[in-house]
């Protein structure tokens, strides 16, 4: 398979890097990670003027007709400077939910706001017990006059703290672990009987918990059908994987590159430690894994829309368990030809390790996608 990007591909790529550099570097993400918020308005209209949170929108939505690749090129720029605008939470969870099932009106109302950068997004899903089981929701709507009532709590909520709107995974139907049941409605921030609770992450990032108690809707922040709304939240959800495979991607490939002017940079001896043939092997090594998971990152992006859910399953699994494994090969070894200084608060590499390890617990960790690849049709273990 061809993984070259196209010449079109390579000026986006080009234009985040550039972007990431001038305007958003680790030294800014230092700063905002001291705010409630954690990220700038101002900064997330800037990326709307790029283009950026519309380019995979179909182009009679408003967008620019783009597809995941584009957004993956331009996520593993923002991995390298790691930039905290809820991108992910807002353009590729909410805002594909929304160009996927929306109507006319709703995607008026709520994605074309999002895509222009005048409001942010979040996708409510997991829940306290639901671990990474998209179907396990004791979140539950009522039907209430004419509209909904919805109770229940959810957690780890990307941009929950922050998202001017959020689409809630509630029960209209079934039991606790049913497919069958599942809706999806759209709540404002600031809707009478939502409390939202914001949690720091160890990355320096936000989510939030959001408690929902008698939230009322109308009938039009319903999304799509009634009841049949699991196969789009698992969509999401995969699309979530793989964009998380995207922006650690990243990282890992900020991270060596660090690691090897280091190497080149630090003495010992009278000769730079790069010299050394142990450590040599080490970074070639690492290099490996760098470009392991750049082929698994990329092969999850193009496989993240496939109609044909076994080979999109298998595929963005397969990513995310890369990053999981070669990922944390290449972080590991980077603290350790630091010489332990890397984990410290004032070294950026500590900044990427930590980020790296929210990303490989977010949308499923590597033993849940183990499983689940196993469970895939075609599946066979090999004594």
């Amino acid at each position: 398979m061809n993984f070259d990007l196209t010449e079109e591909q390579q000026m986006i790529m080009d234009q985040a890097a550039k972007f990431v550099a001038n305007e958003s570097p680790v030294s800014r993400f230092r700063q905002l990670r001291e705010t409630e918020r954690g990220w700038e308005p101002e900064m997330w209209a800037k990326m709307a003027e790029q283009g950026w949170l519309a380019i995979a929108i179909p182009e009679e939505q408003g967008g620019f007709g783009g597809s995941f690749v584009d957004l993956a090129i331009i996520l593993e720029q923002l991995g390298r400077g790691l930039v905290p605008e809820p991108f992910i939470a807002s353009a590729v969870l909410a805002g594909g939910i929304l160009s996927d099932l929306g109507d006319d009106a709703q995607r008026e109302a709520w994605l074309n706001p999002m895509i222009e950068g005048r409001t942010s997004l979040a996708f409510a899903y997991a829940e306290t017990q639901s671990r990474y089981n998209p179907s396990d929701c004791l979140t539950r709507a009522e039907k209430s006059g004419g509209g909904w009532t919805l109770s229940g709590e959810k957690v780890w909520v990307l941009n929950g703290h922050a998202a001017d709107q959020i689409i809630v995974v509630a029960r209209t139907g079934g039991s606790q672990l049913d497919e069958a049941g599942l809706s999806l409605f759209v709540i404002d921030g600031e809707a009478k009987g939502l409390t939202r609770i914001r949690v720091p992450g160890m990355d320096g990032q936000r989510t939030a918990v959001l408690r929902l108690d008698g939230v009322e809707v109308g009938a039009d922040r319903l999304l799509g059908r009634e009841g049949e709304a699991f196969p789009s939240i698992e969509k999401a959800i995969d699309r979530g994987a793989a964009a998380a495979c995207a922006e650690g991607l990243g990282q890992v490939r900020e991270l060596f590159e660090r690691t090897v002017a280091y190497l080149k940079e630090r003495e010992q001896f009278g000769v730079p430690i790069g010299s050394f043939q142990a450590l040599q092997h080490v970074a070639s090594d690492m290099y490996s894994e760098v470009e392991l998971c750049s082929s698994a990152s990329i092969l999850a992006s193009i496989q993240a829309d496939n109609p044909d859910e076994d080979t999109r399953k298998a595929d963005i699994s397969a990513a995310k368990l890369q990053l999981a494994d070669g990922g944390w090969f290449v972080q590991e070894n980077a603290i350790q030809l630091f010489g332990g200084i890397g984990i410290t608060d004032e070294q950026d590499e500590g900044l990427f390790f930590k980020r790296l390890r929210v990303l490989n617990g977010l949308f499923g960790d590597a033993d849940w996608h183990v499983a689940r690849f196993q469970s895939l049709k075609g599946f066979e273990a090999i004594d």
